[in-house]
């Protein structure tokens, strides 16, 4: 599993640990990844997604699965968050 969010694509990175003698060695930062299950309301159904903490409280703030894929830019999602954009878009269009 890697450790990238699914929905905004944020992963981990780099930095110091700097001591009090100004000891300075490497560490990485890593995400706040949770395994979810977001509903689509346009699909009736739910998804398992692994995402950042962030990237939940940006669901709930946009009002849901269908409402953030559909602003979401495809370059950030995942290969399955992308299938799913592209799921309600097509049940979207039909209803």
């Amino acid at each position: 599993m890697s450790r990238r969010c699914e929905l905004t694509g944020k992963g981990p990175m780099t930095g110091n640990n700097v001591s009090h003698a100004n000891n300075k060695t490497k560490r990485r930062f890593l995400p706040n990844l949770n395994d979810v299950t977001l509903q689509s309301e346009a699909l009736g159904r739910g998804f398992k997604l692994r995402i950042s903490a962030a990237a939940l409280r940006s669901v709930d703030h946009r009002g849901g699965l269908d409402a953030f894929l559909a602003k979401a830019k495809d370059v950030e999602l995942s290969d399955n968050a992308l299938k799913i954009k592209k799921q309600i878009a097509k049940a979207q269009a039909s209803a």
